[in-house]
């Protein structure tokens, strides 16, 4: 049976870890020192290494976990990264056979140029399961240091087409805050209310808010429900213009994400 661990590092990441109980794979791991010490514990050799973009705390550790062990680094082909063995574009397969998995290769630009996503689809072992570092968060969406709006709303789009079961797995444990900033967009959204008392609760107890599942992405996000009147209203009202374009509304959110 295939299990995943989220492994905290820094203040927010998480090094998500898949292991079968004798091989791993770790995704974005930018820092060695918590998977070594994971992979130790648990008795693990590290098979492979997915990297979904180039900042240094999703590739920090690299180095050090390649010399520990033989591990095959997979990364994004349009990002320098050091380390990397095989470069991804999209609809590239990674498969990682000590732990008979498969991954499509999504690009997802936005965040940063060149940045992409794993999906592996269900199979007796496991769930679908998406890997997709800093684009989608739960209740929210990596900031635009590199991408446009458009293109961050053509990945988060590209990443809504997958199964509604998808279980998505974000590096970082943003969501509680992500969903204070959501209210502001949604205020009478039940869901959103509901699924940020569940989440205030998790973390009361230090229990993970991750993965999180699409089909509610879908109904809580705003940066997924930019088709919505809601959030339309939301935009046009911080604008104080109206008929904007989808890609328009999804960069007055965004912006008032980085400013709230």
């Amino acid at each position: 049976m295939i299990a995943i661990t989220p492994i905290p590092a820094f203040n927010d990441n998480y090094l998500w870890l898949i292991d079968n109980g004798c091989d791993a794979v770790v995704v974005d791991p930018g820092d060695a020192q918590p998977v070594e010490r994971y992979l130790k514990q648990h008795g693990l050799n590290l098979a492979a290494i997915l990297v979904t973009h180039h900042h240094g705390d999703h590739t920090g550790g690299i180095g050090q976990l390649k010399q520990s062990y033989p591990c095959h680094v997979y990364g994004p082909a349009n990002e320098s990264i050091p380390h990397v063995d095989t470069a991804c574009n999209e609809g590239d397969t990674v498969q990682i056979s000590p732990l008979a998995l498969k991954f499509d290769v999504l690009e997802v630009p936005g965040h940063t140029a060149g940045h992409i996503a794993y999906f592996a689809a269900a199979t007796v072992a496991h769930k679908n399961l998406l890997f997709c570092g800093d684009t989608v968060f739960s209740g929210g969406c990596g900031r635009l240091f590199e991408g446009t709006p458009l293109q961050m709303w053509q990945s988060m789009q590209k990443l809504m087409a997958l199964p509604d079961d998808t279980l998505i797995h974000p590096a970082h444990e943003y969501t509680l805050s992500n969903l204070t900033f959501a209210q502001a967009v949604e205020p009478n959204n039940a869901d959103l209310l509901q699924y940020k008392q569940q989440v205030a609760s998790w973390r009361e107890e230090n229990r993970p808010s991750l993965p999180a599942r699409l089909e509610l992405e879908k109904r809580i996000n705003p940066f997924m429900r930019i088709k919505e009147q809601t959030v339309i209203a939301a935009a046009e009202q911080r604008l104080n213009r109206s008929n904007l374009d989808e890609s328009e509304v999804f960069g007055v959110i965004r912006h008032w994400k980085d400013s709230f």
